[in-house]
């Protein structure tokens, strides 16, 4: 137990260090660049988190579930097939992207750095995802460091002491530097993890299978991500790029309870949910989501207090008047990012029984309310509009997702 203990308390203080730098770096960011390039800065990495999943088409799923079941002298030719699942799907949309992006009117210098740092960002996450499947956590924060926390050190270094370093151009070759770096290691990760099996062919039979299962994730996760894509391109449009600089500020702050639970929680319950699940374990999954329930609103509710109350002294210290008098949008924020980490209690829990049906449902409504309660409210609340639609779909995920686990694994004879 002491041993787990020390695992963990490591990969929460990797985590950390990757999440402090990522904080230290967004307020660089604010502090020493305008807020129109904090805004593209937002937008760009918004729509890289976005292309992701057409590039991926969420098969992690798939091989997450498959990889605990089958073999060991079959994983290999799992992640095999998963890779060149990979490489068809950039055939097919790398093209386009290329395409929208210069349609889009992006700035050309963005445009140039957006193909490979999806395609390093994709790659190292696939990898880290495989590492946490693998109960390897450990080395998947140390990747996820040096994939996210290095280039965010040297940019916050440059930007302090170098005129030169502040420019976006810069920020995107360190992001490219540490993408190639993380993914030199990653191979290295994988092949200490002693998976066997890549000799084998390529079973397309079961990557189709495969893709039919992880089709809904897809829509899903499209559906709940656009919410997180396009509400910066309606910021931009309803307020100009500047809200959206300071959106990204708070934004940037707010997400740090994502990043905590996700290690300290979610990236250690789910493997074993999934397994009590194979096992038919119910009873020791469902007390394991009530833990989780409990952790998760212990430090939604201690990061909000905290956040809130250095927030003045954060933008006090960055300087900028445009970020100060948004600082109103901070609050709506903090509440979006609380009802969805909250939410993320019974997504777990609905994705170890393998209830895809509601997921996918509950983010489809989401979407669509955030569509509609924005476009309602544009005209009466301007910019608000958006971060009140961010409300309304995280708390519609929120519901659908706890109904539906409570009501699904409900003990037999249990009042409702």
């Amino acid at each position: 137990m002491t041993s787990v203990n020390a695992m963990r308390f490591l990969n929460i203080s990797l985590r950390f260090a990757t999440l402090g730098t990522r904080f230290v770096f967004v307020f660089f960011l604010a502090k020493y660049m305008s807020a129109d390039s904090v805004g593209y800065y937002g937008i760009f990495t918004a729509s890289i988190g976005y292309a992701i999943f057409f590039v991926g088409a969420e098969f992690h799923v798939y091989v997450a579930r498959q990889i605990l079941s089958v073999p060991e002298e079959s994983r290999g030719r799992m992640l095999k097939g998963h890779a060149a699942l990979s490489g068809v799907l950039y055939l097919v949309w790398f093209p386009l992207f290329a395409a929208l992006l210069y349609q889009a009117g992006w700035p050309e210098h963005l445009v140039l750095w957006f193909l490979p740092i999806l395609f390093l960002d994709h790659i190292n996450q696939e990898i880290f995802r495989v590492m946490v499947v693998m109960r390897a956590q450990l080395s998947a924060s140390f990747l996820l460091f040096i994939r996210q926390g290095t280039w965010a050190i040297a940019m916050v270094l440059l930007m302090a002491f170098s005129e030169a370093g502040r420019s976006l151009d810069i920020i995107m070759m360190s992001w490219l530097f540490a993408g190639v770096a993380a993914l030199a290691l990653g191979v290295q990760k994988l092949r200490r993890l002693e998976i066997t099996g890549w000799h084998l062919p390529i079973d397309w039979a079961w990557m189709r299978r495969g893709l039919l299962i992880a089709a809904p994730f897809l829509i899903a996760t499209l559906a709940q991500r656009g919410i997180l894509t396009f509400d910066r391109y309606w910021l931009k449009d309803l307020g100009g790029i500047e809200i959206v600089g300071s959106y990204v500020l708070f934004f940037g702050v707010a997400s740090g309870l994502s990043v905590f639970l996700d290690a300290g929680v979610f990236s250690y319950t789910y493997p074993e949910l999934i397994k009590h699940h194979l096992d038919n374990e119910r009873e020791i999954a469902r007390a394991k989501v009530r833990v989780m329930l409990w952790q998760t609103l212990v430090s939604v509710a201690g990061f909000a207090v905290v956040s809130w109350l250095l927030m003045p002294y954060i933008l006090q210290w960055i300087g900028n008047p445009v970020h100060e008098g948004y600082i109103g949008l901070f609050p709506w924020v903090l509440s979006a990012i609380s009802l969805l980490a909250i939410s993320q209690v019974a997504h777990w829990g609905l994705y170890a029984i393998a209830k895809d049906k509601v997921i996918v449902i509950s983010h489809i409504v989401a979407l669509i309310g955030f569509v509609m309660v924005t476009w309602m409210g544009s005209d009466n609340f301007g910019p608000l509009a958006v971060l009140i639609g961010l409300n309304a779909a995280f708390g519609s995920i929120l519901i659908i997702k706890g109904v539906a686990y409570f009501r699904l694994t409900r003990p037999a004879g249990a009042r409702v």
